[in-house]
């Protein structure tokens, strides 16, 4: 079906038929319309797994590695595979729309959704965001590049304003999604925030340089209630608002084309894209439907655990790692987060994993048979309490491990009841008559104390533990973002002493108030012991042991999505536990579980230090990979890290009266480093492997022509292991006579080689990528003249440097 045919489609639909295609009919779907042959298209959230339609713990998917974590790998082959996974899950649950990946940048360390953003760098986010859509292209599935543009922070998310210098904005923040569109994405979501006055839902950017420049010829949709004015909106490039079905375009949309704000001919632009995304999908006319294709666990698990080796940056090795399996008898496990790591990150894109291995979980794997293993946690995290789930509680009603959730009237009578496995229940069924969710427990507590329980939510909450109302009163909304309301509602506390072993009733209510979401939360925490005893424990541990791996890293409260944060210092005691671990056990192996970067005080004291990230289902036997081995550390740093957040030369996140200025305009990341003369802690590129490497040549070959260039250059494996070089191209040009960075990465290309052999590989340095935007011109130019390259492993660590001459062009 070519796109006059798609024409002759429009014209069959009528004014409210074409305005009710422009708003969702769910939460996730699209308007079905019979006339046309046009179905429900399901869209999903889905950077790092595709959770379906519904929040529900019982309806499990495959959790990859955070986004942060697949920039890390520098490997657009295995991108494209987790892509085509992301496909493969979205087809088993019928999705026909993932809602990723997202192409925003690491401007600041301070982003606290960094997690589901890829790098600090446009060119490798724009790389690494055309491999994950092209490989969920290939499943037949839609990805959606989001969230357009400049909404790179957390703080005032709804309505910040960003001001960005054009160079900026052309350079830096549309290029990711120049590449995405290059790649053949087929959806773009427009973001909450504003660019230099504009709402990003009724931005002129929609329009250009998105469709006109760049030839999108897909669909705009917006974030979730993005949309916020009826005419403004409908006049620009967007085409759809989601969720459904009431928006404000609806019937003010309606009356809008009727009155003459609105021509009919952009409605019937929007309907004609939102018909071509269908017909590529499979929801138009005879187009074949989406059908699951076959699901295959074992290859998916050996992904996602190949996926974190390769996505695991070492960023120290004082001559410990690999560990022998064969030679250590003893290991001590350290932290919190060996037991419970964090797997993903906070917010909207969440999903519930079959199964997970934590990093204790695989190092015992591992060392079965052979070695003992010793858990110490040290002291406890400085963070709310974690939601009940099958693991401590029972249902009540068939004493089943998890929880007991009812659906009440207004005078209290039982309307549905069905068991569930978690306390944190974000869509709990609802039927009519619903007033009151009810999530109710039994605890039998395995250590005695003081017990911390929440209750979370809006509107008339009630925490009832053993007969005592810890909880009582209205909690009315106090917020407009949907993350807040639908996803991770403030929770309220109360304490309760409890007898170790001795079982408890727990009861949680909810009303159903008007405009407060439906989500509920029933939370628990034991105890907390004596924060240095705890350590001491740990530190007599690693003492005792032959090797010690302590695990570290962010909570929910401190990165997610939703709130920036206001410090890189790990939280609560953990500083402090590496630290004194370490002076115990030279041999310490120190882990860093996070999204984004973190201060690590302690860095020059542990005997290895490895970076993994949010790494996903498979995280500890990934961990364990790499800890024994099996298998190499691929990662390298997609964004610098600060020794110390007063370091770092790019920060803010919190706008002035509604504004938030990029005054630094092209100078973010390593480029911000670099012109400020600053030290961080490890660059932009910086990873180790387990051999060592000489870069011995760098040639230009040919000469740069619409395309740009390639460089070819010989290493050398002078280690005593097979590994893995990426071989980075860094641009520099002193004698510029615009403004520049003072070096800027151009291309990278992986390279394998075995011990004592020589390896050549070509890097291509793209033409875009030579290129400035000229304000006065309102178009791209290249300057000519002479170009320095930097080539090595990191953007300083560059051995070799050469020139190339770019001539004018005519």
């Amino acid at each position: 079906m070519d796109d006059d045919e798609l024409g002759r489609l429009v014209e069959k639909l009528s004014l409210t038929q074409k305005v009710r295609l422009l708003t969702g009919a769910t939460t996730w779907r699209t308007a079905a319309e019979s006339a046309v042959g046009l179905r429900e298209m399901v869209m999903s959230d889905g950077p790092a797994g595709v959770r379906g339609e519904a929040w529900d713990e019982r309806r499990t998917s495959a959790l990859l590695p955070a986004a942060t974590a697949v920039a890390a790998m520098w490997d657009e082959e295995l991108a494209q595979e987790l892509g085509a996974l992301l496909a493969e899950e979205a087809r088993a649950k019928g999705v026909h729309v993932v809602l990723g990946p997202t192409l925003n940048l690491h401007r600041s360390p301070l982003g606290g959704r960094h997690f589901e953003c890829f790098s600090e760098d446009p060119e490798l986010t724009g790389r690494t965001g055309a491999a994950l859509i092209r490989g969920i292209r290939s499943g037949g599935v839609a990805a959606t590049a989001k969230h357009y543009v400049a909404n790179d922070s957390e703080t005032e998310r709804l309505t910040v304003d960003v001001r960005v210098p054009e160079r900026a904005l052309h350079e830096v923040y549309l290029a990711p999604f120049e590449a995405a569109v290059a790649a053949g994405v087929q959806v773009v979501m427009s973001g909450y925030n504003g660019v230099d006055g504009s709402t990003m839902t009724a931005s002129s950017l929609l329009c250009d340089p998105l469709k006109e420049r760049w030839g999108f010829d897909g669909v705009v949709v917006s974030d979730w209630a993005a949309v916020r004015t009826t005419v403004a909106s409908a006049l620009a490039a967007q085409d759809l608002a989601m969720p459904g079905p009431e928006s404000v375009w609806g019937e003010a949309l309606l009356r809008a084309v009727r009155d003459g704000d609105v021509p009919e001919s952009a409605l019937d632009e929007k309907v004609c894209r939102i018909l071509r995304l269908a017909r590529r999908v499979g929801a138009l006319g005879e187009c074949e439907p989406m059908r699951p294709r076959r699901h295959h666990p074992r290859r998916t698990r050996a992904l996602l655990r190949r996926a974190v080796a390769a996505s695991t940056v070492l960023l120290a090795n004082r001559d410990l790692l690999p560990l022998s399996a064969d030679t250590v008898r003893t290991v001590a496990v350290i932290g919190g987060h060996a037991a419970r790591p964090r797997l993903q990150g906070g917010g909207s894109a969440g999903v519930f994993p079959l199964y997970t291995v934590t990093p204790l979980d695989g190092i015992r794997h591992a060392l079965r048979g052979t070695a003992e293993v010793v858990h110490a946690p040290g002291p406890a995290l400085a963070e709310p309490p974690w939601p009940l789930d099958a693991d401590r509680c029972t249902d009540p009603r068939t004493g089943e491990p998890g929880l007991l959730l009812r659906v009440l009237d207004r005078a209290g009578h039982e309307l549905y009841a069905e068991h569930r496995l978690t306390g944190r229940l974000l869509e709990p069924t609802l039927v009519p008559g619903a007033h009151t969710v009810e999530l109710g427990a039994v605890l039998r507590p395995e250590e005695g104390g003081e017990w911390t329980f929440g209750v979370g939510g809006f509107g008339n909450l009630e925490l009832v533990v053993d007969g005592r109302v810890l909880v009582a009163g209205q909690y009315p909304r106090h917020t407009d973002d949907p993350a807040v309301v639908h996803v991770g509602p403030p929770c309220r506390h109360g304490r309760i002493h409890l007898e170790q072993g001795r079982a408890v009733e727990v009861v949680a209510r909810r009303t159903l108030d008007p405009d407060t979401g439906r989500a509920t939360l029933l939370t628990a925490a034991p105890p907390s012991a004596d924060p240095q005893a705890a350590l001491a424990r740990a530190v007599d541990a690693a003492r005792a042991a032959d090797v010690a791996v302590v695990v570290v890293g962010t909570t929910e409260g401190s990165e997610s999505e939703g709130h920036d944060r206001t410090t890189l210092a790990l939280p609560g005691h953990q500083d402090a536990l590496v630290a004194a671990v370490a002076a115990a056990q030279p041999r310490t192996v120190a882990v860093v579980n996070s999204g984004g970067p973190v201060e690590l005080p302690w860095r020059d004291d542990v005997g290895a230090l490895l970076l993994t990230w949010f790494p996903g289902q498979e995280a500890g036997a990934g961990l364990a990979d790499v800890l024994f081995g099996r298998a190499e550390p691929g990662g390298r740093l997609p964004t610098t890290w600060a020794a110390r957040l007063t370091d770092a030369p790019v920060t803010r996140t919190r706008s002035q009266e509604g504004v938030l200025e990029y005054t630094e305009g092209l100078h973010i990341g390593h480029r911000a480093w670099l012109r400020a003369g600053r030290e961080p802690a490890y660059w932009f590129g910086h990873g180790l492997g387990y051999t060592t490497w000489s870069h011995e040549k760098a040639e230009i070959i040919g000469e740069p022509g619409p395309d740009g260039f390639t460089v070819r250059v010989t290493v050398r494996n002078t280690g005593t292991r097979t590994g893995r070089d990426v071989v980075q191209v860094y641009l520099a040009k002193p004698d510029s006579a615009v403004e520049r960075p003072a070096r800027w990465f151009a291309g990278y290309t992986a390279v394998t080689a075995r011990p004592g052999t020589r390896a050549t590989v070509e890097v291509t340095v793209p033409a875009r990528v030579l290129r400035h935007w000229s304000p006065a011109a309102g178009a791209w130019r290249t300057e000519p003249g002479t170009y320095r390259l930097h080539i090595g492993r990191s953007a300083v660590d560059t051995p070799l440097v050469t020139e190339v001459e770019v001539a004018p062009t005519s």
